[in-house]
């Protein structure tokens, strides 16, 4: 099931805090860029991040999941809420990160 506009337009406002969010949609879902580099996507309105040492030191209890059939296990994000946490994340998972 493709991924919602609304949804992504929600996760857009709640990543609005950080400078250089862009997007690009792909077969029905969003991957999201953050300074020109993946850092996750929006697949079947789940809000899924990489696995690097930042994210999994922030979110050490979140779910695995797999964004389509295929695809390497990325990190469901629940605190989708909670803008401060996003910049977080972000912020210590760009430098792992590498530039597209």
């Amino acid at each position: 099931m493709p991924s919602s506009k609304e949804y992504l337009d929600f996760v857009l406002d709640q990543l609005s805090y950080l400078d250089g969010i862009s997007y690009r949609a792909m077969m029905g879902e969003y991957i999201i860029y953050y300074k020109g580099k993946i850092v996750g996507g929006i697949y079947d309105d789940r809000f899924l991040v990489k696995q690097t040492k930042s994210s999994r030191l922030l979110m050490p209890e979140a779910p695995l999941e797999i964004p389509y059939e295929g695809g390497r296990e990325m990190l469901l994000v629940e605190e989708l809420e909670d803008r401060g946490f996003l910049v977080k994340l972000f912020n210590m998972m760009e430098s792992e990160l590498v530039k597209k």
